[in-house]
């Protein structure tokens, strides 16, 4: 399998494999960063995707993530070989009810965000640079605007979109053309081997990779697909540890999502692989480049994560896999 995928029309040239960070600062900092990132740069992986909002949901820290990532480029020294992913937007999670219906996508939002996002990361310019949610209620226009003038600033080199509409990403590439701008080079959507089957999470204001939007990148290649919560937030890997009992309560945990776990094991023999192989494995057997984003907590599984690309899945495993 291809160890790099090249964004249409920019430099941008990403390992296969993202590694997210919502967990730095929660599950690992200091010297276990170091081992986790250092171990997927020896892996070849050079795409680390982070947020301003990971992980103001538990108190004590504000950028948490952002800053575990910073403290580790600034004691490697490895600026220069990462392609560095931060996001901004996002709805306040630091009260103890946050409302995630209210948008904090403004002018002065997004430039206290990238602002602090530059200053937790110790860096002067962010490589990829997300919108983390939308606002129907401004313009697109309006929005894409704001990405130009941190570009012309020198603060960032491309941006993206996260938990767009395939209607919303139409408009601002139309509107992108007739500006002559690059627009948006990634989006970020749900998109995993269990979302077929899922009941509905909780958070409305969440986008999925499927129907339209599905669709929208099938035909739309410079825009890539980039999945969050890849590994459907471990429920098949604490299916397989603890069984039904420690799953009943899962989003994940429906007939459907059981049935994909016995044909899941049916992979495993077949190629010899893991479990979370067989799950990383079900993007690159789509229809458009994605490039999955993949949370580890010890460097053992990012090496267990970045094997997945020498396992050669087929398309016609993972039909049979989310077959009725």
């Amino acid at each position: 399998m291809e160890k790099r995928i090249i964004i249409p029309n920019t430099e941008l040239s990403l390992y296969p494999i993202g590694l997210g960070t919502v967990d730095a600062g929660l599950r690992w900092d200091g010297e276990e960063a170091d081992r986790i990132m250092g171990t997927y740069l020896e892996q070849g992986g050079n795409l680390i995707d982070t947020a301003h909002v990971y992980s103001d949901w538990i108190p004590g820290e504000k950028a948490r993530s952002e800053r575990v990532v910073g403290d580790w480029l600034a004691r490697s020294g490895k600026r220069c070989q990462i392609v560095l992913i931060t996001k901004g937007g996002h709805p306040d999670m630091t009260s103890s009810t946050p409302d995630l219906h209210e948008s904090r996508m403004t002018y002065k939002d997004m430039k206290e965000d990238l602002d602090g996002s530059l200053k937790q990361l110790r860096t002067d310019y962010i490589d990829l640079y997300f919108y983390h949610r939308d606002n129907r209620n401004q313009s697109v226009e309006e929005e894409i605007e704001v990405m130009e003038e941190f570009v012309k600033a020198g603060k960032i080199r491309y941006y993206g979109c996260s938990n767009w509409d395939a209607e919303r990403m139409k408009a601002a590439d139309d509107y992108c053309a007739k500006k002559g701008y690059r627009g948006f080079v990634a989006d970020q959507n749900l998109l995993n081997l269990g979302m077929k089957y899922m009941k509905p999470l909780a958070d409305d204001t969440l986008g999925y990779i499927r129907g339209e939007t599905f669709q929208y990148h099938v035909a739309n290649p410079s825009n890539l697909a980039m999945p969050y919560m890849g590994n459907c937030s471990g429920f098949f890997h604490i299916l397989a540890a603890k069984g039904k009992d420690g799953v009943r309560e899962n989003s994940y945990y429906t007939p459907g999502n059981m049935k994909v776990a016995h044909r899941i094991k049916e992979l495993q023999t077949k190629y010899e692989c893991t479990l979370t192989q067989v799950i990383l494995g079900f993007f690159f057997c789509q229809p458009f480049h994605c490039v999955p984003l993949y949370g580890s907590s010890n460097p053992e599984r990012v090496i267990d994560a970045c094997k997945t690309l020498e396992i050669p899945f087929t398309e016609e495993d993972y039909r049979k896999l989310l077959e009725e």
